[in-house]
């Protein structure tokens, strides 16, 4: 049940920080927002297939935990051995990298590279009216990015 609650926190935690990282997209200007996305779709099922999954199972280490000496109020002492932890088990994905790499060629050859831009202050974001970018701007210094509640996002470029 501990365990649980752990990945629970550790799951809530990355979602925070997701929600608060960059925008990283892959962008060619004037390209239609779905055209983007039904590239990196064939792109993303093209490296799937040039290279799969591989998953191999690991093991951390065992730790050894030290042996204690325990005394109670009467003075009285004994000693309790110490003893192993075994590692975690967990499972890597080996092609994950050369798959990655495959899938920004294959969009490369698209005509489109990954970007990264920045979120926009509070008061761009306030101020913008809502919506969704539909066509990839031409992207710029003052170039930032609003998060929308429903996993869409606007690129806007910001007044000097």
């Amino acid at each position: 049940m501990r365990k649980f609650h752990i990945r629970s926190a550790l799951l809530l935690g990355l979602l925070v920080l997701v929600s608060c990282a960059p925008l990283t997209i892959y962008h060619r200007e004037g390209v239609a927002v779905t055209r983007m996305q039904s590239d990196l779709l064939s792109c993303e099922i093209k490296s799937l297939k040039d290279v799969p999954v591989a998953n191999q199972i690991r093991r951390d280490p065992p730790r050894y935990i030290p042996g204690r000496r325990y005394c109670n109020a009467e003075g009285h002492c004994y000693n309790r051995g110490g003893y192993y932890v075994p590692g975690d088990v967990y499972t890597v994905d080996v092609n994950a990298s050369l798959r990655g790499r495959a899938e920004q060629q294959c969009m490369a050859e698209k005509g489109f590279a990954r970007v990264t831009v920045p979120n926009c202050p509070a008061n761009i974001s306030n101020a913008a009216p809502q919506g969704a970018t539909a066509v990839l701007p031409r992207l710029s210094s003052r170039s930032c990015a609003i998060r929308n509640n429903d996993k869409t996002w606007q690129i806007v470029t910001q007044a000097r």
